[in-house]
């Protein structure tokens, strides 16, 4: 049996069930005021972030452990095409990192995301601004369609900070990672969707 009207049902119900999945925060992405993340800055890493980075990670240590460890090679890391560094705007400081890795296009279009904020910063807010302008990066300038982040489930922190950017928990992954290379880690999958992305916008890149 069909109805007349099916389409424009289909319409609204997909309507609806975007609206919940689609966070606040990524429906104003693109148009993102620089006061609405006045307190940080998005900048990619530079080779002279070396002493300063390392510094970062031997005062985390223990915050750190057992979620993440420190690179075991910083000259690479800071090589990283898409690592970033959320800076405080009032002083330039490096206070968080996040790095877009595994980037697949075609009808992917897809990566993983990853952050850490170092000691003494947690919990003043700096990563939940720089998630914003990760993601307005993510998907404005790299036209990301999907981003995905695992996190441990005991790290609340962490998925606080995701849950509350709009991102959605998808599943659970057993052994998904060897942490630090000491020891394998269930992951909780966590993804967000780009509600705006446009495949022209990739005319100019390798697909």
């Amino acid at each position: 049996m069909t109805n007349g009207n099916a389409p424009q049902y289909f319409l609204i119900i997909y309507k609806h069930q975007a609206e919940q999945l689609t966070s606040p925060l990524i429906k104003t992405l693109l148009n993102i005021k620089d006061t609405q993340a006045k307190m940080v800055i998005l900048r990619k890493a530079k080779v002279s972030d070396l002493s300063e980075v390392k510094e970062l990670y031997q005062q985390s240590v223990l915050f750190h452990n057992p979620w993440v460890y420190a690179p075991k090679d910083y000259e690479a890391y800071l090589q990283q095409e898409h690592r970033y560094f959320i800076c405080s705007s009032e002083n330039g400081k490096i206070v968080g990192t996040f790095n877009i890795s595994g980037i697949v296009r075609g009808y992917f279009q897809s990566a993983y995301l990853a952050y850490e904020v170092f000691n003494p910063y947690q919990g003043k807010g700096y990563m939940s601004k720089g998630i914003l302008l990760l993601l307005k990066e993510a998907f404005g300038e790299l036209n990301l369609h999907r981003l995905e982040a695992n996190i441990q489930p005991e790290n609340f922190t962490s998925i606080r900070l995701i849950s509350n950017a709009g991102f959605i928990k998808e599943g659970f992954s057993k052994n998904y990672l060897k942490v630090g290379a000491l020891e394998w880690k269930d992951h909780e999958r966590w993804a967000i969707i780009n509600p705006n992305w446009s495949e022209l916008k990739n005319h100019n890149k390798s697909l």
